[in-house]
């Protein structure tokens, strides 16, 4: 039961590894996942999943929360969960969730937070909260943002699972794919990542925070600070030299 970290050239691979338990996070692996998305500068992208092919994350652990008598202690424990969906919002690159099956509660809220959500055919989607008597809170505010509020609704208040092409429909997912060809796609989005400018890469997924709680005129106008600082840099001028050389 862990968090494991591999590096794979220029990309982490962070790995939820607690497979007999579908992955379940406590709180010493929510405190270690926190940890994880702080990245070295010639890292390009982070891989967030879990280990086996039974579960991305399968919530949080319900022994835990079980033994919670207080609202002090109530109020410690979803901290260390919102503490994990916010380090992935804030690691410096982008982060990918390759999802491979279940993927429920805390591990729904968690996929969320990341940049970019790819997923095998046989992944499962829910959140269950309400069936063992507490709301989904957190990152869950995500939800409509991505599939609107009645699909949240449908997904909070009814506690329906859904599979991986429904999510797909209702704008979870970015991506579906069987699970043999999951690490392969993968792989793809990491090398368009790669062909973009890394400091690039860096801004615009800083940008996107901003334009999440900006009103449609501040986040205008946070744009065009962030594209004249990027002149700041000579990585524009360099890719663009490229660019152009290569078309002529």
């Amino acid at each position: 039961m862990r968090i494991a970290i591999e590096r794979r050239g220029d990309i982490r691979q962070v790995v939820v590894a607690n497979p007999a338990k579908l992955n379940t996070l406590g709180s010493p692996l929510l405190e270690e996942l926190a940890k994880a998305f702080d990245v070295e500068d010639d890292i390009r992208a982070v891989v967030l999943t879990g280990e086996g092919d039974r579960a991305f994350i399968g919530g949080a652990d319900i022994r835990e929360m079980g033994a919670v008598t207080t609202p002090a202690g109530g109020e410690a424990f979803i901290r260390r969960v919102h503490g994990a969906c916010a380090a992935i919002r804030a690691c410096r690159v982008p982060v990918i969730a390759r999802i491979q099956g279940w993927c429920l509660g805390a591990g729904l809220e968690i996929a969320a937070a990341c940049d970019l959500r790819i997923a095998a055919t046989v992944a499962k989607f829910g959140m269950p909260e309400v069936r063992v008597g507490i709301p989904s809170v957190v990152e869950a505010a995500l939800l409509p943002g991505l599939i609107g509020w009645g699909r949240t609704r449908r997904l909070l208040l009814l506690a329906e699972t859904i599979g991986a092409e429904e999510a797909e429909r209702w704008g979870f997912l970015e991506r579906v794919v069987p699970l043999e060809a999951l690490d392969a796609a993968v792989e793809e989005w990491v090398g368009l990542i790669r062909e973009a400018g890394p400091i690039a890469i860096a801004n615009q997924k800083a940008l996107i925070r901003q334009w999440e709680d900006l009103p449609m005129s501040q986040a205008i106008a946070a744009g065009i600070t962030a594209f004249a600082k990027s002149f700041e840099t000579p990585e524009p001028n360099a890719m663009m030299g490229h660019f152009l050389s290569r078309k002529r």
